[in-house]
């Protein structure tokens, strides 16, 4: 059974340069209850709001101008000055290719969602974001949500159990 979220109680960043795209994800959290959604149309602009207001969830598109949607996730988790590394982000993008997830995961984004979507695709990466959170990682050259989405038996021999 899926959980219920009140995302009246949840803060939003839309950043989008396609106020056409904003506007339909804006929307579309409306209709689940969300009252405290704001946008941005660069990266530069979200970064100028989460300094003043941070939110508690970004959707983020990868294509922006002059700055990609990677510069703000490696803003968020890396920078000093970064509101809140751990902060949920999810990449909403028409670009669904594997070079594509695979950059974005490696940046750090939460989860993944391809263009065109649905209101279902949209509101299951909000619900693993906000109440099925993965695991923060930090590590030499990453820090993130865990990349690992299943958990594998290991079959080999275990280093770490013995001297090195």
């Amino acid at each position: 059974m899926p959980e219920k979220i009140d995302f009246s109680k949840v803060s939003f960043l839309i950043v989008d340069e396609n106020p056409l795209s904003a506007k339909l994800i804006q929307d579309i959290l409306s209709m689940l209850g969300a009252t405290a959604v704001r946008t941005a149309n660069s990266v530069e602009r979200a970064r100028k709001l989460l300094r003043r207001n941070p939110v508690d969830v970004i959707i983020t598109e990868y294509h922006l101008q002059p700055e990609n949607g990677l510069a703000l996730i490696d803003w968020i988790r890396n920078a000093p000055d970064s509101a809140d590394r751990m902060i949920p982000i999810i990449m909403l993008t028409a670009n669904s290719e594997e070079d594509y997830v695979i950059r974005a995961r490696d940046m750090g984004v939460s989860e993944f969602l391809a263009k065109p979507f649905n209101v279902e695709g949209l509101y299951r990466r909000l619900v693993a974001v906000i109440a099925r959170p993965r695991a923060f990682v930090n590590a030499d050259g990453y820090f993130g949500p865990d990349r690992r989405r299943r958990q594998v038996p290991f079959g080999g021999p275990e280093r770490r159990d013995g001297e090195r």
